[in-house]
């Protein structure tokens, strides 16, 4: 019996000590693993835009006098040489020298703003034409196979930007002419024995829409009060302000998409152009930072974005950089040790840093230049327990 009981009591000393054993062993860390994979990857820029009406054309008071309330309201349309505004004359404002002279310095500024703007339709129309020749020219090659098909829709985006310079600068070119007649009427009522009306007609210089009333009320207005806003709201375009640091990157031409405008899908666009120089701005956070103007056309049918209108809110997401195969892993998975990026891998169970070199960087994934192959296990996220050779278990 006493040699039975040493064996059990053995027995159950030998499992007790195997228990605690394996009781105080370090247990495997508990991490997330992604694979590396070979995919498409897009460098993009993201922020907040505005749409606004490309050409907005500000009528403003020629002369001083008296303002007549003004009937319209925001969204109504009209025409070229429609009354906007009446001025009713004050003796003294409407017929002093210093208001002949102010109106006859309007009229020489007002023909040589007219000249320049018919250069620039001159300009825009020749530019518009060689783009219809290139555009011509791309579709016989591709049709023949000697080019491939994307050059033929850049081709064809270009002719579109094209035609919309044209549009803008012979809508210029009519304000210009507009100017010119209304300096010209308000010079004419300090002409000695002109026949002077009992009020002056601000008239309409293009056909659009009534974007804003700055005036309404009947009242007193000097020369050059703003009264209102015409413009076409279905000429539109896009601006929004980014990081300087980011808008060195980004160049006439690129592609980008509208999102979270208000519609359920997404809208092409163009940058046109990245202004060249750049403001402050203080963030939400209160920190100042140097911001630059980047100007895009929606691209596609306008039934696409005929919802949208001046000063809608969007968020743009401009494509700086794309490649079609790209070796990539999550950017959760990178970290800085010893002035290198790293990741660690999972080698037979046990977490193992590696050093890695990357690329460009995508909203969550990055491109791996050097150091891992598609199918490799990383860790994401790895916290501060995870150190090179740590044994881990997947979570």
């Amino acid at each position: 019996m006493n040699w039975i009981f040493r064996i059990v009591a053995g027995g159950i000393g030998a499992a007790l000590a195997t228990s605690i054993a394996v009781a105080l062993r370090p247990q495997p860390l508990e991490v997330d693993v992604v694979k590396v994979v070979r995919a498409p990857l897009a460098q993009k820029i993201v922020d907040d835009g505005r749409a606004r009406v490309r050409e907005r054309y500000t009528v403003s008071a020629p002369v001083g006098g008296t303002l007549a309330r003004i009937d319209l309201h925001e969204g109504d349309v009209v025409e070229p040489g429609a009354v906007l505004a009446r001025l009713l004359p004050l003796a003294t404002p409407l017929l002093d020298p210093e208001s002949r002279k102010t109106a006859q310095q309007r009229l020489s500024s007002a023909i040589d703003a007219a000249q320049q703007a018919q250069a620039t339709v001159a300009r825009a129309r020749i530019a518009h034409e060689q783009g219809q020749h290139e555009l011509g020219r791309i579709d016989a090659l591709v049709t023949q196979g000697a080019l491939p098909d994307i050059q033929l829709d850049q081709a064809r985006v270009d002719a579109r930007m094209r035609e919309a310079e044209l549009a803008s600068a012979t809508f210029a070119a009519k304000v210009a002419e507009h100017e010119i007649e209304q300096a010209r009427a308000a010079l004419a009522r300090f002409t000695p024995g002109a026949g002077k009306s009992e009020q002056f007609e601000v008239t309409s210089p293009v056909h659009g829409e009534v974007l804003h009333i700055l005036h309404q009320s009947e009242g007193v207005v000097t020369a050059g009060t703003a009264l209102l806003e015409v413009g076409d709201p279905q000429a539109l375009e896009l601006v929004a302000d980014v990081l300087s640091q980011d808008a060195v990157t980004i160049k006439p031409g690129m592609v980008a998409q509208v999102v979270h405008w208000g519609g359920d899908w997404a809208l092409a666009a163009k940058v046109r152009l990245v202004e060249p120089a750049a403001f402050t701005k203080t963030s939400a956070l209160g920190v100042d930072e140097q911001r630059v103007n980047v100007v895009l056309d929606l691209d596609g049918p306008p039934d696409r974005w005929r919802s949208l209108g001046d000063g809608f809110a969007v968020e743009v997401e401009i494509t700086t950089w794309s490649k079609s195969d790209v070796v990539q892993a999550p950017t959760s998975a990178l970290f800085r040790a010893q002035g290198r990026w790293s990741v660690f891998v999972i080698q037979r169970g046990h977490a193992v840093r590696r050093v890695v070199e990357v690329g460009h960087h995508g909203p969550l994934q990055t491109e791996i230049a050097s150091g891992l192959q598609p199918g490799e296990d990383v860790v994401i996220h790895p916290g501060t327990g995870v150190h090179d050779g740590a044994r881990v278990a997947f979570r």
